[in-house]
């Protein structure tokens, strides 16, 4: 198994590919410690916890009270994955609201820096471990109208850039998935996905000529957490059918 043993901090499970890569990861053999705001709710921890078998939800959801929780349930974390999510918002640039904006940023790019930056000294001191950005391949073509999104996006493939280097010598690996056409909850929820005009206009966009799946996302992430990926840092890995 790619994950044995492991332990994956992963953030906002009820997001984007957080369902997907709980699945995943636990058939990997990973130890799946999962943070989601609706978490504060001892009902929906245990809901999950009996839907996903193999994952602990944590109930913090401030960063230092939250790490210091997945310790005391793990004893370690192996692998951080930064599950973020925002709306990708249409807007002209004429149009565009500076208060999304910011909100695009803070969710995108601040809050998992923030994360990150409580959990590096960890893996420091554990001398390795994983840092995973799920973010997008929207930055390495650019899409028009959808600057705010984009660019905040963009700001997250910079984060992984310069944290590989700055934690390279620790033994941490930093890397992103840029993710495209993937069904999920988000972007490509099944309202979306159960329009065949709607799929046959977007799937012409794609090489590969179809949306990719939940487990085929978690499986590229559940790769960078991998041992197999010992050697990889730095990098944004496309997982969007070709169309980047």
């Amino acid at each position: 198994m790619m994950l044995k043993d492991r332990v994956l901090l992963v953030s906002n499970v009820s997001r984007f590919a957080g369902h997907g890569l709980s699945r995943v990861a636990v058939a990997e053999g990973a130890r799946v410690l999962a943070h989601d705001p609706g978490f504060a709710d001892a009902e929906k921890r245990r809901a999950y916890e009996a839907a996903f078998p193999g994952t602990v939800a944590l109930a913090e959801q401030q960063d230092d009270a939250l790490v210091d929780e997945a310790i005391q349930a793990a004893g370690r974390i192996d692998a951080l994955v930064n599950n973020d999510a925002s709306p990708a918002r249409r807007a002209t640039l004429a149009d565009a609201s500076m208060d999304d904006y910011r909100a695009a940023f803070e969710a995108m790019a601040v809050r998992p820096l923030a994360l990150t930056q409580k959990v590096a000294p960890l893996m420091q001191r554990q001398r390795g471990g994983r840092i995973v950005f799920v973010s997008s391949a929207a930055p390495l073509r650019g899409i028009a109208h959808y600057t705010l999104y984009v660019s905040a996006r963009a700001a997250t493939l910079g984060l992984v850039t310069s944290l590989a280097k700055e934690l390279g010598r620790d033994g941490i690996t930093v890397n992103a998935v840029g993710s495209n056409y993937v069904e999920n909850p988000d972007y490509f929820p099944p309202s979306l996905t159960s329009n065949p005009d709607a799929m046959r206009k977007m799937t012409a966009q794609i090489p590969l000529g179809r949306l990719g799946t939940p487990a085929e996302l978690a499986a590229t992430i559940c790769f960078l957490c991998s041992d197999g990926a010992g050697f990889i840092t730095g990098h944004t890995l496309a997982h969007a059918g070709g169309w980047a």
